[in-house]
């Protein structure tokens, strides 16, 4: 791949620090293609917590980049976990208090009803007779339940049960369904994999008048996305007479964003020319998110194209352009380069953040130089700015990857210590250098710690764990960690992905 030798000069004479270290970003790829060719993300991202880090998955790893993308969906408000966001007051007035414990108690009166649901009960009837005030507030609550329970076990029942009481309650005089409600219910069918009633919603929603809202989109490309048929969504959703959702500028933001989370990279680059094509000016977060797209793609001359326009109309670098370089030159193994970015952040008012410092740390730690990840975080510590729980994962996660198991143990030690609780990440790391090390009794212990501790393995624990009891031949000690995430009923789902295990 071509190297990063201009960076956008004019943008870089704008800010002479960056000439110096412009001129050294150098990043190879294998087949010049995507930047994550021997990489992998990682997919259960509901349980990312606060670090988007490094793990191990078939022998593939995350590029880490979703350090950067994360803080860009929390900039725009954005959230790539859940379309339909939490909006409730956290008003301590004791009548508003009152007024929504007794929305909590009719929405369990809903819910008692709606699971007495069979082909010989009159639902809608029993519905009606409980007398119970329709509002918003309670038909969000009734839907924010039945969507949390939405499972594959029983998605057809909650898709058909969330239907019937929307439309139920949508006969309500003095009442009418929300854009709020119609995101809801087409979560649930989503999850359900209902796509045409899930469509269907969406006409309804236009012939009511609602606006088709970035929101709406960004439940349709989640769902579509993986069907192949992301492209169609967008070109559908922007082509629109009825998106009409204002402000365009940052609806277009949480558009794009949303492809960048999905990885639809040739998206974001269409959205942004059919953005540019209709004359919707981008702003900085725009420029953030198209960047990384084009880094994503190894269009790294475009990728300084776009620096230059941004110093071009009068942009200057934020909080997260500053954060998309230094994962570039971490990821370049160029920490004299960093370290200039880093000095002149501060002489322009930036300080560098523990956000910034983790990134970069994380980039040099897959480059494999731990010398410069041990000296930036000794400087972030010297500077004021105490590592979190996701910069010490990162540290973790370097040394273990290099086989520096006791440097690893010492860090994890250091982080309780400190009050900086371990996470799942930072348990799946240990764990894996624990197995590495043929060490499967401790591993198995940590396993048991971690519980202990209120830290609930996710799915990727119990794989890696299983994972290397089995090559390690040990199926007995396998089979035994398979049957405890049984006999807890997590991800009985995903079960199917270990029985090739189930031969112990």
């Amino acid at each position: 791949m071509k190297s990063i030798a201009l960076l956008g000069p004019r943008f870089f004479g704008r800010f002479p620090c960056f000439c110096r270290f412009s001129m050294l970003f150098s990043t190879e790829s294998s087949e010049g293609g995507e930047m994550d060719d021997e990489f992998i993300r990682l997919d259960n991202v509901s349980e990312m917590d606060d670090v988007f880090m490094r793990v191990e998955n078939d022998g593939q790893m995350d590029d880490g980049f979703m350090r950067v993308e994360k803080p860009l969906r929390e900039a725009l408000g954005v959230s790539n976990l859940d379309p339909v966001s939490d909006n409730g007051s956290g008003s301590s007035s004791s009548a508003r208090k009152s007024y929504f414990d007794n929305v909590r108690l009719d929405a369990g009166r809903v819910l008692d009803v709606l699971q007495q649901h069979s082909p010989g009960f009159n639902t809608i009837a029993a519905l009606d007779e409980l007398q119970i005030r329709v509002s918003g507030a309670l038909v969000r609550e009734v839907l924010l339940e039945i969507l949390k329970r939405v499972n594959c076990t029983n998605r057809e029942r909650c898709a058909k049960l969330g239907y019937k009481f929307f439309v139920w309650s949508g006969r309500h005089e003095n009442y009418r369904h929300t854009v709020n409600a119609y995101h809801l219910i087409m979560k649930i069918f989503a999850e359900s994999n209902e796509f045409k009633a899930m469509w269907r919603l969406v006409d309804e929603m236009t012939e009511q008048g609602f606006p088709i809202t970035a929101r709406t989109f960004q439940i349709l490309i989640c769902t579509c996305g993986e069907a192949g048929l992301a492209r169609r969504v967008v070109e559908r959703f922007l082509k629109s007479k009825f998106f009409n959702y204002r402000p365009f500028k940052h609806s277009y933001n949480a558009i794009l964003l949303c492809l960048l989370n999905l990885k639809q990279y040739k998206l974001v680059e269409w959205a942004h020319q059919w953005m540019l094509l209709k004359d919707h000016s981008p702003n900085i977060l725009t420029y953030n998110i198209v960047m990384c797209a084009k880094y994503r793609l190894g269009k790294l001359d475009e990728f300084h194209r776009l620096l230059e326009e941004l110093d071009t109309n009068g942009f200057s670098p934020d909080f997260h352009t500053f954060n998309i370089l230094l994962r570039l030159l971490g990821n370049g193994n160029k920490p004299l380069a960093a370290l200039d970015l880093l000095n002149h952040m501060r002489e322009v008012g930036f300080n560098p953040s523990v956000l910034h410092f983790t990134t970069l740390i994380d980039g040099l730690s897959r480059a494999g130089n731990l010398d410069a990840c041990k000296y930036f975080f000794d400087e972030m510590i010297k500077l004021g700015c105490m590592p979190d729980v996701a910069c010490y994962t990162v540290m973790i996660t370097g040394y273990i990857v290099a086989g520096e198991l006791e440097i690893a143990q010492g860090l994890f030690e250091e982080m309780t210590v400190r009050g900086q609780l371990p996470n799942v990440f930072t348990y799946n790391s240990m764990i894996r250098g624990l197995c590495m090390a043929d060490k499967f009794e401790e591993a198995c212990s940590m396993l048991e710690e971690m519980e202990s501790r209120g830290c609930n393995p996710n799915f990727l624990v119990y794989n890696t764990l299983v994972g290397n009891l089995r090559n390690a031949g040990k199926l007995k000690e396998a089979h035994e960690v398979i049957r405890r995430m049984v006999d807890k009923g997590q991800y009985v789902d995903l079960i199917s992905k270990l029985k090739r295990y189930r031969r112990c």
